[in-house]
């Protein structure tokens, strides 16, 4: 499938390491381009985190009016959840964990720890098993640690998350084990992921695959983006927010 955004009707995101480092606010030259694109195109932005990550990082470097806000379409935690925009932000449906469901994963985590005998280490910044509802997120240095101690831990002989993630598999064979980003290890219901999410961009906005592209930066075999080639949708990787920046740039001298 060629990339033709003069068939698109929609644009679809991942945020962490394509519209901004990981965890890190959208800077204004990237805010100034998808607003832009918002005046010709719906927007759609897909990530593991919270809404609270997305006002944080996202929306709070925005200052879109009504119009454009009304063609953005968030979906935090792997789409589990979905907010539109109407006068505010609306959540339209959250995919929620039973409080069963949430603590038996946590307790899951705790077995694997020890399953592998992993320490965690010695400075962190912030909760490091998050409930966000919809999912438990796993961040091996705290969910507010800096990007360059995340880039100098991912990779290192500390990184034992793939250890940790089979270990997880003993102890929730029912649900869905992810190794996103730098440090992270997300859980949701089983089949829920980016592919997920697109489907339910399907239902819910009448649109067929065709109409779609995504953009993301862990489009290749297990990234966290790769389910959504599973779809059929037209998949374009990037490096890093200044390529997004590049390729949306592109686009707007190219939609007619």
């Amino acid at each position: 499938m060629s990339t033709d955004i003069n068939k698109a009707k929609l644009i679809v995101f991942d945020l962490d390491g394509t519209l901004t480092e990981s965890k890190m606010h959208m800077d204004s030259e990237m805010a100034s381009l998808l607003g832009r694109l918002l005046s010709k195109r719906l927007v759609a932005v897909i990530s593991g985190g919270g809404f609270g990550r997305f006002e944080e990082q996202f929306l709070g470097q925005t200052d879109y009016p009504p119009e454009q806000f009304s063609r953005l379409l968030l979906f935090p935690t792997n789409a589990t959840r979905f907010y539109r925009y109407d006068g505010g932000w609306k959540e339209i449906y959250a995919d929620m964990l039973t409080p069963a469901e949430r603590q038996k994963i946590k307790d899951a985590f705790e077995r694997a720890f020890r399953d592998v005998g992993y320490q965690h280490p010695p400075k962190l910044y912030g909760e490091v098993v998050e409930d966000r509802g919809t999912q438990i997120t796993f961040s091996a240095l705290g969910q507010k640690a800096p990007l360059e101690a995340k880039k100098e831990w991912r990779g290192s002989l500390h990184d034992r998350r793939r250890e940790i993630a089979a270990a997880l598999e003993k102890y929730l064979p029912e649900f869905q084990i992810q190794i996103p980003g730098y440090t992270s290890i997300d859980v949701t219901r089983k089949g829920v992921n980016k592919a997920y999410g697109v489907h339910q961009m399907e239902k819910l906005l009448g649109m067929s695959v065709a109409d779609m592209i995504f953009v993301g930066d862990a489009l290749y075999e297990g990234g966290n983006d790769y389910p959504v080639k599973e779809t059929g949708v037209d998949s374009i990787a990037v490096s890093g927010p200044e390529k997004t920046k590049q390729l949306i740039a592109s686009w707007l001298k190219a939609i007619s």
